[in-house]
């Protein structure tokens, strides 16, 4: 019995030594981290650093990130989405930029997101009931509490998803900045943008306009029967010539008297004496 004990012994620790042998195998995640410059968080510009991190801050604002920073030399804003009725995530996004010391003024422009992934999680609340005899009961109510917690967090790491970053960086680019780095000009709408509207040219003031004069109503027709006769012209008038009035010349009547006064006729109307004035 006692030899066997031995053997249990040795067995066990080949158990644990092959258990921390496949251990061992699996490689740590810091092994992953080679640090090699592959261009994935970082681009260079021919521009001042605060340029660059002013190219970045619109970029971010263009696609509705809240920055909630002021640094002219980094750049803070995040975004959330609203995967699911229970599942909430958020993007964190840092940018740094950082002047290279050269005469040119070039600078270069670090960026990291951040995932946080976020899930609802129900809590229920339990009461305590204290009785003299028995002790201390505890006796569940019903009640719960809703709240959001992180269930995970990791730094993005797709290459594309920084390309697409700073292709929009280089569209807040100056124009100067652009030619000098032989960037050829992309419209905005492949990269998610508005189209800026051009502004239309002034237009020149039309003439005054008059207004038209309305012809005037024809004058009433007569109705003309349907066998007309032709009518004669009306004679023409006489021309009129003034008259000079000529009063006519008092003529000369000699009056002879009566060879015989006899025979003149007796009136016919008494003669009325003529009255004598008093003296």
């Amino acid at each position: 019995m006692f030899k066997s004990l031995p053997m249990r012994v040795v067995g066990l620790a080949a158990v644990f030594a092959t258990a921390a042998g496949c251990s061992s195998n699996k490689a740590a995640i810091y092994e992953h981290e080679n640090f090699d410059d592959s261009g994935t968080f970082s681009r260079n510009y021919p521009v001042s650093d605060t340029q660059s991190c002013e190219a970045a801050r619109r970029a971010l604002l263009s696609q509705g990130y809240i920055i909630t920073s002021n640094d002219p030399k980094l750049v803070s804003g995040h975004k959330s989405f609203q995967q699911t009725g229970e599942n909430h995530m958020e993007i964190s996004f840092s940018v740094v930029c950082a002047d290279d010391g050269s005469e040119g003024h070039h600078a270069t422009i670090f960026a990291n997101a951040l995932q946080d992934r976020y899930a609802l999680k129900k809590t229920n609340n339990s009461a305590s009931l204290g009785v003299g005899v028995l002790g201390s009961v505890s006796m569940p109510i019903g009640s719960s509490d809703d709240s959001m917690v992180k269930v995970a967090s990791e730094t993005v790491s797709s290459a594309k998803f920084y390309e697409r970053f700073f292709a929009l960086v280089e569209l807040f680019l100056p124009p100067e900045a652009k030619k000098a780095a032989h960037i050829p000009e992309k419209p905005k709408t492949d990269l998610g943008m508005p189209e800026a509207k051009a502004a239309s040219a002034p237009l020149a003031p039309a003439p005054a306009v008059t207004p038209a004069v309305e012809p005037a109503a024809p004058a009433p027709v007569e109705a003309v029967p349907a066998a007309s006769e032709p009518v004669a012209p009306p004679p023409e008038a006489a021309p009129i010539t003034p008259v000079q009035n000529a009063e006519p010349a008092p003529s000369a009547e000699t009056i002879t008297p009566p060879t015989n006064p006899t025979d003149i006729p007796p009136p016919s109307e008494p003669i009325q004496a003529i009255p004598v004035s008093g003296q």
